[in-house]
């Protein structure tokens, strides 16, 4: 990475500089939440933040500080307890189910009025500072909240607002984030922090999947290499997104 893209870490006159080069800011859409035994918790905006370092180096823009709350579908049980998320074991293939459980470490979830209320304020305080384009993207339910609200966004904020998921699906596999701690985001993690991977932490045994993934067995699929494809696959397409939103909002 050639030049400084954390807010946090810009003097005010480095800021006025990136601003003007490229008043884009990028917002990583975290949790804390349980992604399998071999990811840690704070997967989501560990991948946000790395693919957003890779593109703002390319077009420029800078990187706010992680958010570890988020949305996410939830069931009130009868002992007055309550699943969110993963807990619930919802959307897996046959071979991927288990038993609904509060899965260790998992701490993110806010009502969707709090997080919308949370995201619009953190919108009012960037068009202030002069950013005229928000890139929001990670945690999957959060993502689409911030991607479904672009329209009501920029009528109240004047801003664009975009995610990074593809929304014909062409990519897929070679997304960002487009499973639950499989392939993909165990490949994406490979390739931008191998220091917090231990595939040893899942079992050897292809017949006992790993608790509370989703998608294709990271243990045959995923690789950094993989995870690398889709990084500079996925620069490429959002660097011709952003070019054309800067010039629309220019």
């Amino acid at each position: 990475m050639s030049e400084k893209v954390f807010y946090v870490e810009l003097t005010p006159g480095e800021f006025k500089q990136c601003i003007a080069a490229a008043p884009i800011a990028y917002l990583p859409l975290g949790t804390l939440e349980w992604h399998g035994e071999h990811l840690p918790l704070g997967a989501d905006g560990i991948q946000a933040v790395g693919f957003f370092e890779h593109l703002a180096d390319k077009i420029g823009g800078i990187i706010l500080p992680m958010i570890f709350l988020g949305i996410d579908d939830f069931t009130e049980r009868p002992d007055g307890t309550t699943l969110y998320g993963m807990d619930q074991c919802r959307g897996m293939e046959p071979h991927q189910l288990y038993a609904p459980q509060q899965l260790p470490g998992s701490a993110y979830w806010v009502s969707d009025d709090v997080f919308c209320a949370m995201i619009e304020a953190i919108l009012e305080q960037l068009k202030r500072a002069g950013f005229l384009i928000v890139v929001g993207h990670g945690h999957g339910p959060s993502s689409n909240f911030f991607g479904d609200h672009a329209a009501e966004w920029f009528e109240k904020f004047g801003l664009k607002c975009l995610n990074c998921f593809d929304s014909d699906d062409h990519y897929g596999e070679l997304g960002i984030q487009t499973d639950h701690a499989a392939m993909n985001e165990t490949s994406l993690t490979m390739a931008l922090r191998p220091d917090l991977v231990q595939m040893d932490n899942l079992s050897s045994d292809p017949k006992q999947w790993p608790l509370a993934v989703c998608g294709k067995d990271p243990r045959i699929h995923a690789s950094a290499e993989l995870g690398s494809q889709a990084i500079k696959l996925q620069v490429m397409r959002m660097t011709k997104i952003l070019q054309k939103a800067l010039e629309e909002v220019s």
